[in-house]
Formats: structure tokens, C-alpha cells, sequence
């Protein structure tokens, strides 16, 4: 009976226990447990693979950016090969990557996507077999558009080492040779980069005492007449009557005007001598004057005139002497126009009259250069007029080496005809003093939209650059300086001016690299240093072989490619 009651007992304290709903529940719930936990070490794997992933498409996106000459299957087989270079993870455990062909927009960035998917460990045990992993990287030119103006100097001295003319191809000791090189790479590395054509764009502006702007321009509205069309100063003949006419002695000399007669109005046109050597008037009548040394008319100074005074004769004569003794010779001046008649004191010497007229010569003859503005238009992008106040005076100085005395090498436009910019950049020749004033102010000129040298609108997201090269110190500019000499006060004033051309383009937003090459020592150039926007967009040079060099670092930095955060 006891027995019984302990079995019936024990079956009720059974039926009624709880307990084992615990281990049937754990056993329920065992399975999504283990799902969530393989879920979150698979995602957790994922995060990882997907890191390892951006890092190293980051590379290959940096090295498809920064290659050329790349169509769509090469660029991808690159961006394949940087993936792999730096991708360490498994592929046997954690899957193939699989890159898709880089995607290029019309602003110059290049895009690439990677896809991966990667296997499970414990996700398999509710049927997923993998996780799709992808990522992509931009790169981005550090601008994406650029507008660069290459200030290239052209002075004589960049034939040093060796000696003038220095433009022969094989002689490739000289600093124009070297520069010429430089920039021609430059230009290539330029184009390369410009996915889309007008994103990059360069001007060209060789300098040397004087900015030769191209005789195309000989009808721009832009330029004064004025200065190159000008009558000497202090020897204004014009509708003047006098007695000097042809084959007289020449009015004027160096010594009290600063020039003298020559044979015609063509500029550097030799001194005109009669058979005893001296300067005289020619047959034809036009008295025609030399380069100006500037020592009486410093605006002039080393300065063509272009043009002749006629000499007319008016059929009326002037008594110059009288009586036994009168002569042609007045005052140790020979009148070759005069005659003596009578006798004794009756005789007398009468000379013709001639009035003159400043005939100047067609526009046609103009070579293309200008000179400095007038201050303090010289350093700034104002509105250029055909006004004297605020044009870009044409003028010929003698440092020149054509017949037209205008300097090889003239400026080219802001675009992108990358062979006719290279053309222009072999035309270059070194002759003549320096004026980087001059230089800097046309550079930013070429940078400022719907300006006088044609620069469209500015686009957004553009960096504007005046990269400006120079072998020397200033020496020659249109008020100061003989062009032969550098550190002297008069040299110093131009530099003042150039600083100040300098600060105000960088006011405007201009970023400005510098480049000194001193070969024969010296150091550094404080004008440009102080030009340059920092000290790291400075470069001083000692040698020849380093302008390549230097130009290439600053291709780099100006074109250069990043990852877009």
C-alpha cells in the first residue's frame, strides 16, 4: 500500500514539474542563438574584408589617376594588379575581389568600384552562403580645372654658359635650352591630366626688358600709339622751318639730344656719314632719328623713334652771312643748300628754307612688343584703353633680335592647342635685359576673364598659377636701368615695382610658384622669394640640369591626385 502511495505521489510531483521546459526552451531557442552569433562574427569578418578592400582600391584608384594613356581594359588590368599588390587578406577564406573598369566624369574624377562576395562560417547553418561586400574610391586632381601662366624670362643671359646666339638645338648647356625642355614636358604632363578638354589651360609670356605681344594685335583697341608714334621730345621739328635740309650737317647728337641722323626711318638703321665721316642729313631730306639713350628723354630711353621729319623746301632763303668775307659756314655749320652772290662787301650768302614734318611710319612695321604701362597701371589687370593712361604703349626697344627689333617669342593666349603651345615655347630666344615687373603683370593679365588678351569666363572649382622663371636680378625696365647691371638703385626700383605686381595678383586670388637659376652663385633672389605665395613655392637653382627638375615637382603639385573623402 506504502509503495503504491509513493509511486501515485511521485508521478504527481512529475506531471507537474516545470524544470525540464527550461532545457526543451534552451533547446528551441539554441538554433537562432547560434545564427545570431555566426551572423555577427560573419559581419564582423565582412567590416574587415570591406576595410582591407578600401584601403587598397584607395592605392589603385591613386595609380589609375595618376597614369596616362590609359583606356578602359588597361585601366582596369592596372587597378587589378595595385588591388593586389596590397590586398593581404585570404581569397581561399574570405572570396575574390573583382574590380569593375574605372568610371571618368566630366569634372575629372575617376571612380572604382570593388565587389566581393564573401564566404560564411556560421551564417551556412540557415542557408546564407555569402555576404556581398563592395566599395569605391574617387580620386580628384587637387584642382579641377587649372589656368596657368608660364612667365618665362628670355634675357641674354639665359644663353650662359656659353656664348650668343644660343638658340641652336644641340646646345643643350644653356638655360634657355634647359628651360625649353622643362616646359615642354610640363606642358605634356598638363595635357595628360585634362580628362576633358579646356579643364587645363596655359598662357605663355617670355619677357625680357619688354613683353612681345604678337603684331595681330596691331589693330587691338587695347594699345597706345602714341609712345611708339612720337616725335623726340626735345627735338620737336614738327611744322618747323629752318635751314637744315639735305646733306646738311645733322642738327643733333647724342651728346646734347641723345641720338642722331641716320640713314631712314627703319629701326637700327645706321648713322648717316658723309666722306668725311661726318653726320649729316641724308640727300633725301628726312632727318631721321637714332635710338634714344634716354640721357634727355629718360621715357624714351633705348627707344626707336618711328618715323622721319620730311624736309620741304618752301622756295623762300634765309640770309645766313654778308659782306667780303661772308660764307656758308656759319659757326662751324656748313650749309650745303646756300649760295653766295655779289662781290666785296655786297656779297652775300643766302640759305634755303625747309619745313619739316614728322612723318610716321605704318603700324605695319611694329614688331609686337610693349612696354610698361604707365604707374600705377604697370601692376595691375585694369581695363587696358588705346588711351596713354591706361594702354599697353607699343613700342620698340633695342634689345631685340629681328630685323623689326622686337623680341623672338611672343606671348600665347590662355588654351589647350598643345602643339602650337609647344611650337612657341622652340621659338624662344635669350636676348636683352630683365623685367620681371613686366613679366608678372602680363602673366596675371593673361588670367583674367573677358580681358584684353580673350580668358572666358572663369569656371568654377579653377586654380589660377603664375609660375615665373628668371636667371637674374632686374636691369631693365621703362624708366630705370642700362640693362648691364644688377643691384644698383635704379635696379632696385624696378624690383619695387615688381613686388608690388606680385602682391596685388596674389591679392586677387593668383597662386604664384618662383624660380631663380644662378649659375654663377650669389644666392637667392629676395624679389622673387618674396613673390612666390610661400617659401615652398620658391625654388633656388644652381645649376642648369635642376630646372627640369624643379619644373616637374611643380607639375606634381599643381596637378595633384587625391582621394575624395
Amino acid at each position: 500500500m506504502k509503495c503504491t502511495l509513493k509511486f501515485a505521489a511521485t508521478a504527481r510531483d512529475f506531471l507537474r514539474s516545470k524544470r525540464g521546459n527550461v532545457a526543451m526552451m534552451f533547446a528551441i531557442a539554441l538554433m537562432p542563438l547560434m545564427i545570431g552569433a555566426g551572423a555577427g562574427l560573419d559581419f564582423a569578418r565582412a567590416m574587415m574584408v570591406r576595410q582591407q578592400m578600401g584601403a587598397s582600391l584607395d592605392a589603385a584608384a591613386l595609380a589609375i589617376g595618376s597614369t596616362t594613356g590609359l583606356n578602359s581594359t588597361t585601366a582596369q588590368a592596372l587597378a587589378q594588379k595595385y588591388f593586389d599588390a596590397n590586398y593581404t587578406v585570404d581569397t581561399a577564406q574570405y572570396g575574390h575581389v573583382t574590380i569593375n573598369p574605372p568610371v571618368y566624369d566630366a569634372n575629372g574624377s575617376v571612380t572604382i568600384t570593388a565587389t566581393n562576395n564573401m564566404p560564411t562560417v556560421l551564417m551556412k547553418l540557415a542557408g546564407i552562403t555569402a555576404v556581398p561586400v563592395s566599395t569605391s574610391s574617387t580620386v580628384v586632381w587637387g584642382q579641377t580645372k587649372l589656368w596657368v601662366s608660364l612667365v618665362l624670362d628670355n634675357s641674354g643671359s639665359m644663353c650662359q654658359p656659353d656664348s650668343q646666339p644660343c638658340n641652336d638645338t644641340t646646345n643643350t648647356s644653356t638655360k634657355i635650352y634647359q628651360l625649353k625642355e622643362a616646359t615642354k614636358t610640363m606642358l605634356t604632363k598638363l595635357e595628360a591630366v585634362s580628362s576633358t578638354a579646356g579643364d587645363v589651360r596655359v598662357a605663355i609670356v617670355p619677357f625680357a626688358r619688354s613683353v612681345d605681344v604678337g603684331t595681330a594685335n596691331a589693330a587691338a583697341s587695347w594699345l597706345y600709339w602714341g609712345f611708339w608714334e612720337a616725335q623726340p621730345a626735345n627735338a620737336a621739328l614738327n611744322g618747323v622751318t629752318d635751314l637744315n635740309g639735305p646733306n646738311d650737317a645733322c642738327p643733333w647728337s647724342t651728346g646734347t639730344k641723345g641720338f642722331y641722323c641716320t640713314t631712314g626711318s627703319a629701326n637700327g638703321s645706321s648713322k648717316n656719314v658723309d666722306g668725311g665721316g661726318n653726320n649729316v642729313i641724308p640727300a633725301s631730306g628726312l632727318l631721321c632719328p637714332s635710338l634714344d639713350n634716354g640721357n634727355f628723354n629718360a621715357d624714351q630711353m633705348n627707344h626707336y623713334y618711328n618715323g622721319c621729319f620730311s624736309s620741304a623746301d618752301t622756295g623762300a632763303v634765309t640770309q645766313v652771312s654778308s659782306g667780303s668775307s661772308a660764307t656758308c659756314t656759319v659757326s662751324g655749320h656748313k650749309y650745303n643748300n646756300c649760295s653766295c652772290s655779289g662781290s666785296g662787301s655786297s656779297k652775300k650768302c643766302k640759305a634755303k628754307n625747309y619745313l619739316h614734318t614728322w612723318v610716321v611710319n605704318n603700324h605695319n612695321t611694329w614688331g609686337g612688343c610693349v612696354t610698361d604701362r604707365v604707374m600705377d597701371h604697370d601692376i595691375s589687370v585694369s581695363t587696358p584703353s588705346s588711351a596713354n593712361t591706361t594702354g599697353y604703349p607699343a613700342a620698340n626697344p633695342s634689345n631685340r633680335v629681328s630685323s623689326t627689333n622686337c623680341m623672338y617669342g611672343d606671348t600665347v593666349p590662355l588654351g589647350y592647342s598643345w602643339s602650337d603651345l609647344a611650337d612657341k615655347v622652340d621659338a624662344l630666344q635669350a636676348k636683352g635685359a630683365t623685367n620681371q615687373a613686366i613679366g608678372v603683370a602680363h602673366g596675371w593679365q593673361m588670367l583674367v576673364p573677358n580681358g584684353p588678351f580673350g580668358a572666358p569666363a572663369l569656371p568654377a572649382n579653377t586654380t589660377r598659377y603664375i609660375i615665373l622663371f628668371s636667371d637674374g636680378l632686374n636691369t631693365q625696365n621703362r624708366w630705370w636701368g642700362d640693362g648691364s647691371t644688377e643691384g644698383t638703385t635704379e635696379d632696385g626700383y624696378i624690383d619695387t615695382r615688381m613686388g608690388l605686381a606680385c602682391a596685388a595678383a596674389k591679392a586677387d586670388g593668383v597662386v604664384i610658384y618662383t624660380l631663380y637659376v644662378h649659375t654663377g652663385g650669389g644666392g637667392n633672389s629676395g624679389p622673387l622669394q618674396s613673390c612666390a605665395s610661400d617659401l615652398s613655392k620658391y625654388y633656388d637653382l644652381t645649376s642648369s640640369a635642376q630646372i627640369a627638375t624643379a619644373f616637374a615637382d611643380i607639375t606634381k603639385k599643381i596637378t595633384n591626385v587625391r582621394v575624395s573623402m
